[in-house]
């Protein structure tokens, strides 16, 4: 359960600042689905102006990594740092970019795999190999 109010398309409507970010988000996103991250920020219109600004500038820009693999990124990070919300909202948006069923299993594995090693990394302390400092 939310712990703050998940604001609805009417409320928002009412609210300038809300209503011109949920509608930037429809347009960049070509679809009239807003998700409840934007609706439970509407609450604070300067966070919400500024977070989607954000993930608007480094999610649906143009840029040297290709869309798939950004959400492939944002996935991975979301799954270390606990977050099921972004972890599921970014699975979601991998698939509509193309991520395949195969594409799936095979990341899941990357992720088990360097958990694992970084745990025993980390554990045993071993030291950064100089070749890899920059």
């Amino acid at each position: 359960m939310a712990t703050v109010k998940i604001w609805s398309d009417a409320e928002a409507e009412a609210d300038p600042r809300v209503k011109a970010v949920f509608d930037d988000i429809r347009a960049t996103r070509k679809t009239d689905f807003v998700n409840n991250v934007w609706r439970a920020l509407a609450g604070q219109p300067a966070v919400l102006e500024t977070t989607w600004a954000q993930v608007k500038a480094v999610m649906a820009t143009e840029s040297a990594l290709d869309p798939l693999t950004k959400e492939l990124i944002y996935m991975a990070v979301s799954v270390a740092n606990g977050c099921s919300y972004c972890a599921h909202s970014h699975t979601a948006g991998a698939r509509a970019k193309g991520m395949t069923e195969a594409q799936y299993q095979d990341f899941l594995a990357v992720i088990g795999l360097a958990s694992q090693t970084n745990a025993l990394v980390t554990s045993l302390q071993v030291p950064v190999d100089p070749e890899f400092e920059v």
